[in-house]
Parts: C-alpha cells; sequence; structure tokens
C-alpha cells in the first residue's frame, strides 16, 4: 500500500462465501432442431460450472414453468400464465411449500424451530447467525454420501472457506446477517431451503434429465401465425425467484430466446406474421403500438435486478429480431452479456456461449458479480457521469456536477456482472471557481473503490488512486498536447456520441455535434495560418483522430440505415463494453493485405486495396471476412496450393486464415467468419467500405472549417 508504484491494491474480505447463482430461462417456441442444439449447449455449460454454483431452470411458451430440481421418480414443475406477472408472494409461498423438498441437507441451518410436520426452509446464503462447523443444521437430514459426478470429474467447491478456523489473534467467523427482503419476499427470521435452486454437486444428474426432456411448446400454431412467447412473464418469474430467494446476491438470469415476446406483459409484437416487427422507420413515424409499454415494464423489472444484484444476459439466436431494443435496459443496466446469432445450431452461438464459462489458472470463472464502484476526487474535481453498462446507485456529495452526461447525478454506480472485459468511461468537469488560475505543478487525485463478489464467492474490494497533474491551456498547451491519448479520445467520443444519439432519437443532431467537436479540437490544438487550408499541420498526437472521427461518422453506431433496432442497440452495448484497442477497431476496421510482394501490410479502407493477386484480411469486430483477389481465386480453384512446387502459395493462403484464427480464438463475443472470393456467392455479404463518402473530400472540408476566420 505504501509503494507509490502500486496504484492497485486488492482486499479479500473474511466473510461468508456466497455461491453464485445461475438460472437458465429457456425459449421452448422453437424448432425441433434448435432446441436440440441448445439443448447440447446447456448440458455442456452445466460441467464448466462450479460444484457448489447454484443452479435452476425455467422454461417457457405461451405458460412459464419452474422446475423442481432433485425430485425422486417424477418430474416436477410449477406453471404460470404468460399473460400476468409474477407476484413474489405467491413465489414465496410455492418455495415454502413442504411437497418436493430435496432429499439431501441444508447448508446453513436457521435458528428458528420449525413448523410442526414441516422441513425446516434454509437458503444456504443468509442465515441469521453462525453455526458450529460441521454440524447438520437441526431439523434437517445429513447430507447423503457419494454425491453423483460423472466418472473421472472432479469440480472445484467454493464452499468450503467460511468453515476453516479462525487463525491466532483473529476474529472467528460468523455468517453474514441476512439482507432485508424486498416486498412481499420472505421475513428477515426465516430462510430457505429452494427446491428450484439447487447446489450443482447435489442436483447435476436431476437437472441434466430436465434438460433432456424439454419439448417445443405443445401450443399449436395456426398458419400465418407467430408463436405464442411469453417472455416478459418468464422474466418476471425470474426475477422474482432470485428477489425471493437470494437478494443482493450474486447471480445470473441467462435467457435463451428465438423469437420476439407475443403474449402477456412485455409483448413487442403481435402474433400475426403478417404485422412485421417495428422498424426505425416505424419508430420515427410513432407508428410503435407496443413499444412505450413494453420499456415501461422492462425498466421496471431492470430496476428490481439491479437493486439486488442479479445480472440479466441474453442469448438472441433467430433470423428476425427478437425484441432486444425494448429489453435493453435489463442487460445495459446490469452489464449483462449479449450475443447476437442466426441459430442455436451455428458455431458463432456455441463458441462465444462456452468462452463465459472460461476459467483463471486458480479455475475460478472469469466473471465477478454484484459489484460497486465508487469514486472519490480531490479538490477542483467534480463527476459528470459515466459512458459504460451500470446504474446509478444514487449517493450524491459533493463532486457531483450539476451536469449529467452518460449516468450521472451520482458517485457510485452498480453493476450485477463484471468481467475482464469490462471498460467504464467517466467524464469529469473542472470545478474551480470562475476567474481562479489553476495552480502549475499541483495534482488533481481520483481514487476509484470496487467491491465485487469473485467467481470463488469471496467478496473483494479493489482500490485504484492515481493523480494526473493540472495544467493551464494557455500557459502549458504543449504539455497538454503531449498527454493526448488519440485512440481512447475516439472510443470516448464513439461512446458519448451514441449515448447522444440514442437520447435524442437517433436524429442527425449527434453528427453534428462531432463535427463541432472535431473543428474545435484542430483549431485548439492544430498548427496553421488563418485562412489558409493548406498550411494546416496536426502533431502525431492528433494525426489519427480526424480519420477516426470519419469512420465513427458512417459506423452502425450513428448510422441506423440497414440495421434493425435490434441490430444498433446490440453494436451500442458492446462498444460500451469493450477495451481501447476493440472498440478502436470497431470504430475503423482493420484491412490487411497478403502477397508475394512482401510480408503483410495494413491497407486503406478503400476499393483501390483490392487487387488481382492479393488476399485481404477485414476485421471490423463483428466480422473477420478473408476475400481472395481474382488471380489468387483462379489458382486455388486450379488446386496449385495442393502441388509441392507451389509451397509458397500455400503458405499465402494459410497466413490470412492463421491470423483469422486467432482473432476468433481471442475475442468475445465470436465474431462472423467469413471466407469469400473474386465474384464469390458472399463477396456481399459484409460490409463494404467504399469511397461514396471520400476521406480526402472529408478532410479538405475540415481544413477549410478549422482555419477560416468567418465561421
Amino acid at each position: 500500500e505504501l509503494h507509490p508504484f502500486f496504484t492497485t491494491v486488492e482486499y479479500t474480505l473474511r466473510a461468508a462465501t456466497l455461491a453464485p447463482i445461475f438460472l437458465f430461462v429457456v425459449d421452448t417456441c422453437l424448432p425441433a432442431e434448435e432446441l436440440k442444439a441448445l439443448k447440447e449447449a446447456l448440458q455442456k455449460a452445466i460441467a464448466y460450472l462450479p460444484a457448489d454454483a447454484l443452479i435452476g431452470l425455467i422454461t417457457f411458451g405461451r405458460v412459464v414453468e419452474i422446475h423442481e430440481l432433485n425430485v425422486k421418480g417424477i418430474a416436477r414443475s410449477y406453471v404460470f400464465k404468460g399473460t400476468k406477472e409474477a407476484n413474489p408472494k405467491q413465489i414465496r409461498d410455492i418455495i415454502a411449500m413442504q411437497i418436493g423438498q430435496p432429499s439431501s441437507g441444508a447448508r446453513i441451518s436457521a435458528t428458528s424451530t420449525p413448523m410442526p410436520n414441516q422441513q425446516q426452509l434454509v437458503n444456504g446464503l443468509h442465515a441469521p447467525q453462525a453455526m458450529h462447523h460441521n454440524m447438520p443444521p437441526p431439523g434437517a437430514m445429513p447430507p447423503m454420501p457419494g454425491n453423483i459426478q460423472p466418472p473421472g470429474m472432479q469440480r472445484p467447491r467454493i464452499g468450503s472457506h467460511p468453515t476453516q478456523p479462525p487463525m491466532p489473534g483473529q476474529m472467528p467467523m460468523t455468517t453474514m446477517p441476512q439482507a432485508p427482503m424486498a416486498q412481499g419476499g420472505v421475513a428477515s427470521g426465516q430462510n430457505l431451503q429452494n427446491k428450484f435452486l439447487q447446489p450443482i454437486s447435489e442436483c447435476e444428474v436431476s437437472i441434466g434429465e430436465l434438460i433432456d426432456k424439454i419439448q417445443s411448446d405443445r401450443w399449436p400454431v395456426s398458419q400465418g401465425k407467430r408463436p405464442l412467447r411469453s417472455i416478459g412473464a418468464a422474466l418476471s418469474v425470474a426475477i422474482t425467484l432470485l428477489e425471493v430467494s437470494f437478494p443482493n446476491t450474486g447471480g445470473r438470469i441467462m435467457t435463451f430466446i428465438g423469437g420476439p415476446c407475443t403474449h402477456g406483459p412485455g409483448m413487442v409484437v403481435n402474433d400475426e406474421l403478417k404485422d412485421p416487427i417495428r422498424s426505425w422507420h416505424d419508430i420515427k413515424e410513432d407508428n410503435i403500438p407496443f413499444m412505450r409499454k413494453a420499456f415501461k415494464f422492462y425498466d421496471a423489472l431492470a430496476e428490481r435486478a439491479v437493486k439486488n444484484g442479479h445480472a440479466i444476459d441474453f442469448f438472441s439466436c433467430a433470423l428476425d429480431q427478437t425484441g432486444l431494443y425494448e429489453m435493453k435496459a435489463l442487460y445495459s443496466q446490469t452489464n449483462g452479456i449479449v450475443v447476437m446469432a442466426d441459430s442455436f445450431d451455428s458455431s458463432l452461438f456455441n463458441q462465444t456461449f462456452q468462452k463465459v464459462f472460461e476459467k483463471d489458472g486458480n479455475g475460478a470463472l472469469k466473471m465477478a458479480f454484484n459489484a460497486t464502484i465508487e469514486i472519490k476526487l480531490g479538490n477542483g474535481l467534480k463527476v459528470e457521469g459515466v459512458l459504460g453498462s451500470c446504474s446509478s446507485a444514487n449517493v450524491k456529495n459533493s463532486t457531483v456536477s450539476d451536469t449529467e452526461v452518460g449516468i450521472g447525478g451520482t458517485t457510485q454506480w452498480k453493476m450485477c456482472s463484471l468481467t475482464p472485459r469490462s471498460t467504464f468511461g467517466f467524464v469529469f468537469e473542472i470545478a474551480g471557481q470562475h476567474g481562479t488560475a489553476i495552480p502549475q505543478g499541483a495534482r488533481a487525485m481520483f481514487q476509484f473503490i470496487t467491491h465485487y463478489q469473485h467467481a470463488d464467492g469471496r467478496r473483494r474490494i479493489r482500490v485504484t488512486t492515481t493523480c494526473r497533474s493540472w495544467a493551464d491551456m494557455e500557459a502549458n498547451k504543449q504539455s497538454i498536447s503531449y498527454s493526448f491519448d488519440q485512440e481512447a479520445a475516439a472510443v470516448l467520443m464513439g461512446r458519448l456520441a451514441s449515448w447522444r444519439a440514442a437520447n435524442e432519437n437517433d436524429s442527425p443532431d449527434a453528427l453534428r455535434w462531432l463535427d463541432r467537436s472535431l473543428i474545435r479540437l484542430v483549431q485548439k490544438f492544430g498548427d496553421y495560418h488563418k485562412d489558409d487550408p493548406a498550411s494546416l499541420r496536426l502533431s502525431d498526437k492528433f494525426s489519427l483522430f480526424p480519420q477516426f472521427m470519419f469512420h465513427l461518422r458512417r459506423s452502425q453506431f450513428l448510422q441506423v440505415f440497414n440495421n434493425s433496432p435490434d441490430e444498433t442497440v446490440y453494436y451500442r452495448h458492446i462498444l460500451f463494453e469493450e477495451n481501447v484497442f476493440e472498440s478502436t477497431t470497431m470504430i475503423q476496421p482493420q484491412l490487411f493485405s497478403y502477397s508475394f510482394n512482401g510480408p503483410p501490410e495494413a491497407v486503406l479502407l478503400d476499393t483501390s486495396s483490392i487487387q488481382p493477386d492479393r488476399i485481404l484480411l477485414m476485421d471490423d469486430f463483428f466480422h473477420v471476412l478473408i476475400y481472395h483477389g481474382q488471380t489468387i481465386a483462379a489458382w486455388r480453384k486450379a488446386n496449385y496450393h495442393n502441388d509441392p512446387q507451389y509451397a509458397s502459395f500455400k503458405q499465402l493462403l494459410e497466413a490470412p486464415v492463421q491470423d483469422a484464427s486467432s482473432i476468433l480464438q481471442d475475442r468475445f463475443p465470436v465474431p462472423r467468419y467469413i471466407v469469400t472470393e473474386y465474384e464469390g456467392s458472399q463477396e456481399g455479404g459484409a460490409p463494404v467500405f467504399t469511397d461514396d463518402v471520400s476521406m480526402q473530400v472529408f478532410m479538405e472540408h475540415l481544413r477549410k472549417l478549422s482555419v477560416s476566420t468567418s465561421g
């Protein structure tokens, strides 16, 4: 802590272990082939989870079903209408019913006396008092010996830490007091053993059998109709189940959908196929009969999920829109995962879903739960907001700016999930009094305090303390110029412009603001003679920034033409998640050329880069495309690469494939991989960056406007 070069210190709190929760919410309105592929993916996912992780299963079609786990000899589920929201009291009462209690013992006991002829109800996470180590809870059966495991598989357990005896000089460990329940939840003096959410070590066979038995929704679908899919009701049941059972505890609701909500609360389109789901044109024309009501419903669900620390993930696999636009509060406010693919049987979905459960060197999942970030500032600074996937914790003090940018009005933010990829952009205001000079050489202090639940179950606190020197623009312009990070600035401008566009109904105002900001920057830091565009020069610290803005202007983040509302919110969500390097790839795609003339080289995003004797590799983050020029394609069709005397040609063909494989392996979500050629079937299948809006013309206008004295 005292070492000046160590700006970040992480503390592991000595507290009770909290097992992470994974609740699968599965759409059954899928074709048989799609449902089969999804079930196979879910079975594989169970094997990746730690033994003490709690797991549950909800399926939905026209109705919603919560499935009991560890029921001997029979499959039992509770059915909810797809037309109604879940009632917390109703779900609490169902959980508390004696019917179908699992045979294994409770993990942590309550001290209250059970009712006559009723089992002790325990949830395993929030006991009001500490228990003696290795003692079974009163009124509960001892654990059954020999938990069933697949042959040769030993899962890491995360529940052993709290049972270790205290070290000399340390306080004995006690369990955390139970958090207050939401209205309609379980009383604070009572605990639940939940028959819907069980440790994998105790229900692995049961959950596997339930997944195998999932069938397509039995309700008939008439010709010209959509299936009645009650996504809103299913999410309401899932959020209420976790809210009632495990408030303020890390968990994920992993939702798998193959179409839009057409039934009950949150519906985004009716069941008539002749009525298409809303488009950007419909939104601008206000032809949106379901959208406002759906927004209100999903926003309310998101608020409840955030309050209890539960992340909402969406795996949307369909050829049409599924309603991600209306449901964006659920994943953006909880920092959930969103994946869009055409099919559950696609490599894009399967490889991406597998990456969700990647583990670190210690065998822990590469994810954190139920996190908060708090910022503390020194004199002269105020925080305007955060550009990222999180929600406000509504904690205000004197360092909160009156101006809100992104998610503002607070010094603390909540994100129900974190991954190694998670990034957040903080926007500050210089809060010095008007007319007061900035003290040269003084330091502006920042401290970020992050609380989170690690995948191993323990709470951790990460504290990062840093500072930056104050510099006056007039007195020390060169120092400010030297400190400019144009890549990071481009990403922040992309997030800020996307945020403005989303809040301004995607009008041209965001583009005009972006243009004005670029002109002001060039005027401030460029070297030029007034009214002489040819004299404009930018230093190396700024030279790439204008071309980043050129590509940002016509990117899918600001241009909604040819993209659906679902695609637009998906692209923006990923931009608000990723780091600087990946985000700059989204803004300005990378194009590499492979030829016999030399090693691979970066080339311009221009049609002039397409040559007959070249192979091009384009990476725009969401797509990785390999294009073979006319001559290369002809040689490949002639099988020259299989002839030993043309080994160099074989190496040329393999080089971009190896680079593409490296990209696919490291990226999340996995991009679409396309291989095409001159006049190939997919030559137009990915974005083609042409010079219809020339960078040269753009730069000429920028030069002219930046040096002009008349505007």
